[in-house]
């Protein structure tokens, strides 16, 4: 037998990483703006911003994305009631399939979202240079890294823009209604459904202490049950994700700045403020006094950028 090879195309290769970074601002922030030639792109993973791209500025939400081909001008302004988390990616690539992402901004699917978050934990694990300061021009290696993360992110940021593509292009709507895409939708439709309804649940009621027998009894489900549906969708206990709920909107008034720790730890019913703070730094390592200095350096770093910063 003669084999034969055949040599397989790569519609998207990436070819370096320039910056990695995971935000969080305050409400306030403003960032005049910059250019540069690689690609970018800016994820809201919280909050509301209004992106400049070139002349044109629109509004993005939790969730949204926005690309930036290379020396597009882009500026960004926190415009939301809640305080932005954002991720901003920048990288070469030197592929024509690229162009797809010219002008593109659209809301990421579940899928999109996990591949943004595989990308944020090796880089994490890989860059010695801390991804939370946007003054930070270059990522470097850490000396020991996990086998292969380095190639990972990339491999992670390839299979992200090969989906977006796929999923956010007129014929994805057609390849969505393959009998393979329709497997038990309705079992996993009322999982999601059930899900997300708890979720609201817990965001309205998270200045209290919540129990779980209080979700229990409010929705008609098991202890075990729910304790099943959170660990198979969102990989954590109820009380767990709860009380990182609780943590995430302490730093959210935090960089709004309208209370003190006090006001904070009262407001969220934490028993005492040194509980709050060991809670609060248990979870970002820091304390809340030193996460709110941070932050509000960050914010201020950015201030004086204007366009005549452009690279």
């Amino acid at each position: 037998m003669t084999y034969i090879r055949t040599k397989l195309k790569k519609e998207i290769e990436i070819d370096s990483i320039i910056t990695l970074h995971y935000f969080e601002y305050m409400k306030d922030f403003v960032f005049k703006g910059e250019s540069h030639n690689f690609w970018e792109f800016l994820y809201v993973d919280h909050g509301t911003v209004s992106v400049c791209a070139d002349d044109t500025w629109m509004t993005l939400n939790t969730g949204d994305i926005i690309f930036h081909r290379p020396n597009e001008f882009h500026a960004i302004k926190s415009i939301g009631k809640n305080s932005p988390n954002l991720v901003a990616m920048s990288f070469t690539s030197n592929s024509p399939s690229m162009d797809f992402f010219i002008q593109k901004h659209f809301t990421l699917t579940g899928e999109e979202r996990s591949l943004i978050s595989h990308i944020i934990s090796e880089g994490r694990k890989t860059f010695s240079t801390p991804i939370h300061i946007p003054s930070v021009e270059q990522v470097i290696l850490k000396e020991e890294t996990p086998f292969a993360s380095a190639q990972l992110i990339i491999l992670y940021l390839e299979l992200f823009l090969i989906t977006a593509v796929r999923n956010h292009t007129d014929e994805a709507h057609e390849i969505k209604k393959t009998p393979a895409s329709m497997d038990s939708p309705g079992t996993r439709s009322m999982k999601q459904e059930r899900l997300e309804n708890i979720l609201q649940y817990m965001e309205f009621h998270i200045c209290e202490q919540l129990k779980i027998s209080d979700i229990c009894n409010t929705f008609s489900i098991s202890r075990s049950s729910l304790q099943a549906l959170f660990h198979d969708k969102l990989n954590c206990g109820v009380i767990d994700h709860f009380n990182a709920m609780k943590i995430q909107r302490a730093k959210d008034i935090i960089r709004d700045g309208n209370m003190n720790f006090t006001e904070i730890a009262y407001f969220l019913s934490y028993s005492s403020l040194p509980y709050f703070s060991k809670q609060f730094r248990a979870a970002n390592g820091m304390s809340p006094s030193e996460y709110a200095s941070s932050v509000k350096g960050m914010t201020e770093a950015l201030r004086p950028k204007d366009r005549e910063d452009t690279q």
